[in-house]
């Protein structure tokens, strides 16, 4: 299957060249044309010039950018240079329903879209390791599959259009409260005074541990928060959670109270920092306590 790759940000880039490792890139298209042209220099595959000339040289595009619109806007790129039968694989964090609306733009052309936004941060994505969750026709999932496999270890279909998308607004909302229990603690280890490498250590193996611990919690020892997930991006997607959990009658508290405390961080222009920089304000929770300077 010949693959082209929109998007190349900090997971895309990855992405892209786990596809080149596994034989199956084609062709790359970025918005901003150099990060394109870098890789298929570095690579040997073209960077074209538009969406539609990339979509007529492959089988099927993988995407992965970063809002709504820009899912709608490279879909519609796409759809004109589409071969009936081409599939679209979706990356992006989105709403269910942006998702089917994507599906309803290449139906005409008869080229299949599938939601499969993903999990495991930049780690994931350069390792091969992500989680894929996704939503589509279980037959075009099947011919993706060897694709999703090429950036993913955990490729599961959770059923129709948007599935794939409403497995991830359930994962964005289990990331708020870790993200935030995580910076809770380590404020409160710090101003015990406890050695907090050897307790990232120590309870990274214990019943608490997580993904996020492990990975995340050594920012907050080193008060640097370079950017795996940024807390702008992770502010958008619990926005999306917050709109589905809405059509319910009902508010999630976990999603409000990150919310509140992503747009604190925004307002201080911490928003292109990793959503480990919540720490930022959990410290301030003991700052008389333990004398640190605010942020």
């Amino acid at each position: 299957m010949r693959v082209g790759f929109v998007g190349l940000g900090a997971m895309g880039e990855h992405m892209a060249r786990n596809l080149h490792k596994a034989g199956l890139l084609s062709a790359v298209w970025n918005r901003t044309p150099g990060k394109a042209q870098s890789l298929s220099a570095e690579l040997g595959v073209p960077a074209t010039a538009t969406l539609a000339e990339l979509a007529a040289r492959v089988d099927a595009v993988v995407s992965c950018v970063s809002a709504d619109a820009d899912v709608l806007e490279v879909t519609n790129a796409l759809a004109p240079g589409l071969a009936a039968g081409a599939v679209v694989i979706d990356c992006s964090t989105v709403a269910a329903d942006t998702a089917r609306r994507a599906a309803d733009v290449l139906r005409p052309a008869g080229a299949v879209f599938l939601d499969c936004p993903v999990s495991g941060g930049v780690e994931g994505a350069r390792d091969g390791t992500l989680a894929v969750m996704c939503g589509g026709d279980p037959e075009a999932f099947e011919r993706a599959r060897p694709v999703l496999q090429a950036m993913g270890r955990t490729v599961t279909l959770f059923g129709p259009v948007g599935s794939g998308q409403a497995a991830k607004a359930t994962n964005q909302i289990m990331c708020a409260g870790i993200i935030e229990a995580v910076a809770e603690a380590m404020a409160f280890a710090r101003a015990q005074g406890l050695p907090l490498e050897k307790l990232i250590d120590t309870l990274g193996k214990g019943a608490g541990s997580s993904w996020y611990f492990v990975h995340r919690a050594p920012n907050m020892v080193r008060g640097a928060y370079p950017a795996g997930f940024r807390v702008r991006l992770h502010a958008k997607d619990l926005t999306i959670c917050r709109d589905m959990a809405a059509r319910f009658g009902v508010s999630l508290p976990v999603v409000e109270r990150m919310l509140g405390e992503y747009a604190e961080l925004i307002a201080r222009g911490h928003g292109d920092e990793d959503i480990s920089a919540t720490f930022r304000l959990k410290a301030e929770l003991f700052e008389p306590a333990d004398g640190k300077p605010r942020s």
